[in-house]
């Protein structure tokens, strides 16, 4: 019988499992892979505030980001710069592993190739039916904790909902020459209504990736295709890895015994499907509730609803900003991205956002009201965005 049971052992699923184990739960985490850290599709870019505001290891930075290149649809060039690190690359596997170490150390159990098929509540405490080792075992704990990232079929079977809105992403790591800092492309022939990235994780070798609703996979192979023209990519070998990114949280993310966290919570933003800080700082929320509900006796849905209260309070603003400008990118044409582009380097509105109080890497909700501020850019997009205003 444990404290709390956590699915998945991802960043947040650690850290969760760690912040219930410092103050002395007994905790399990259940990852259906054979490794932690195995077959990740993320960029790993992690801001420089998330590791200033979490214990995180350092061991595992590959690269430190202060700049970045924006590429329109018909290559036009916009380059952003702020003086100081602003984000690092993390190799996710190494960051995933490093968080479980620091859950091990608290005492945390890890079950590898578990994969939960059921929950259920049964006598004042939840049960885990878990497929390991071949055959089936039972896991129960007083609460349990979906960190199993964006997909699962667990919060729609417990009455959670699903997430309303979601985005396919494909990412390779490939070889490359002349690249050291990090691209982004515009474009619907690359990546209708998103983008697409290349970032050097280390000297001749960088993360290629895109985000799109749909053919992932073709528009993938264009995208290297591309580059491999262009010279930047310099090999015909690479892996391409899916997933799954959320683009709206849950409609409910607690009932009785059970929490979702993270990615499986849709606490992602809208706007470049980045999850891990959004996903600690609900994490911190979650474990700190949980705690004190384990402490009350009361881990019903009464007693974990702050859970969900506290997750908004700090993210709901943004998520809500981000989504409503995610969507009204998808509307706009080549042209008038390439428009935008125009406007904004004969304004000089980038380098006046990149210099306002209001700039920051992770909170794009007053950016994003900040450069509506900015009359020539707000003209530029009015016929767009007042096509989706609710009145």
């Amino acid at each position: 019988m444990y404290d709390a049971v956590v699915v998945g052992a991802g960043p947040v699923g650690s850290y969760v499992a760690c912040g219930l184990a410092k103050q002395g739960h007994k905790v399990i985490v259940l990852e259906r892979r054979p490794a932690v850290g195995d077959a990740v599709c993320c960029t790993g870019i992690v801001s420089k505030e998330c590791f200033d505001r979490f214990p995180l290891p350092s061991g595992s930075v590959v690269a430190e980001a202060s700049s970045c290149k924006l590429f329109s649809p018909s290559g036009k060039m916009l380059r952003l710069q702020k003086e100081g690190v602003q984000a690092y690359i993390v190799d996710r596997h190494a960051f995933d592993n490093d968080l479980a170490e620091m859950a091990r150390d608290e005492g945390v159990e890890y079950l590898l190739s578990a994969k939960v098929d059921g929950l259920s509540l049964v006598d004042h405490r939840v049960r885990a039916d878990v497929f390991w080792d071949g055959g089936v075992r039972e896991v129960e704990g007083k609460v349990v904790i979906l960190c199993n990232g964006f997909g699962s079929s667990l919060p729609r079977k417990l009455g959670l909902g699903q997430v309303g809105d979601f985005v396919l992403g494909a990412q390779a790591e490939v070889s490359v020459a002349g690249v050291d800092e990090a691209e982004v492309y515009f474009g619907q022939d690359i990546a209708a209504g998103f983008f697409a990235w290349l970032v050097p994780i280390e000297p001749g070798r960088a993360l290629a990736g895109l985000l799109s609703r749909r053919s992932p996979g073709p528009r993938m192979k264009e995208f290297l295709s591309r580059l491999r023209d262009e010279g930047k990519v310099t090999s015909d070998e690479w892996e391409i890895r899916y997933g799954g990114i959320p683009l709206k949280p849950l409609p409910r993310t607690y009932g009785d015994r059970i929490v979702v966290v993270g990615d499986a919570a849709g606490q992602v933003k809208p706007t470049t499907g980045g999850g891990i800080y959004y996903g600690l700082l609900s994490a911190d929320i979650a474990a700190t509730t949980i705690h004190e509900a384990i402490c009350a006796g009361d881990v019903t849905a009464g007693g974990l609803r702050g859970y969900e209260k506290g997750w908004k309070a700090v993210l709901a603003r943004d998520l809500r900003i981000g989504y409503w400008s995610r969507r009204l990118y998808e509307r706009l044409s080549d042209n008038r991205i390439d428009h935008l582009f125009d406007v904004m380097e004969s304004n000089n509105i980038h380098e006046a956002l990149l210099q306002s109080p209001d700039f920051s890497f992770d909170w794009h909700g007053d950016s994003i009201l900040g450069a509506l501020r900015q009359r020539p850019l707000r003209q530029a997009l009015w016929a767009t965005a007042k096509s989706m205003l609710p009145f």
